[in-house]
């Protein structure tokens, strides 16, 4: 999809955008909040959340998926079976951070667990479980349609 650095970080963008803003909504439903905080407090606990996604997007678990998943879909030709690598691939390194971003949020607005551990595979799994059908089946070709009419388009060409 992106061939270049500046259309990594525009689908990146798309991407980050999407799929914080649908687990954010998602975690503040999880941890009984989603009607407790104020307007502010949920667009500050987002662009947070957006922040550290991209920053992980752009240079730690999109690079690392991308060459997981290239090794993974070495034998084949097919773009289907590279793209649902990548997208399974960067599914479960975002979670795996991100339900750590998760848990401190939690842990601020219901107090912090005696079992930590525990409590954060609890939040992985239920990440998991709602971030890799919304990547796989909306968000995914959601943005990759938006990503290839409005940023991949053609320019038009000008009559003389």
């Amino acid at each position: 999809m992106p061939t270049t650095k500046k259309e990594s970080v525009q689908f990146g963008l798309m991407m980050c955008f999407g799929m914080v803003l649908v687990m954010t909504f998602y975690n503040f439903y999880l941890n009984g909040t989603l009607g407790k905080m104020t307007f502010m407090d949920a667009a500050a606990n987002f662009a947070i959340g957006f922040i550290i996604a991209l920053i992980l997007d752009l240079y730690l678990v999109g690079p690392m998926a991308k060459r997981i998943a290239m090794k993974l879909t070495a034998n084949t030709n097919k773009a289907i079976f590279k793209v649902l690598a990548i997208s399974v691939c960067m599914v479960l390194g975002m979670a795996f951070f991100m339900s750590i971003y998760g848990l401190i949020m939690s842990s601020l607005h219901n107090g912090i667990s005696d079992q930590i551990f525990m409590s954060y595979l609890a939040v992985f799994g239920k990440n998991l479980l709602m971030a890799l059908p919304l990547q796989i089946l909306i968000m995914g070709p959601l943005v990759r349609l938006i990503f290839i009419k409005f940023v991949k388009a053609e320019p038009a060409v000008r009559s003389a």
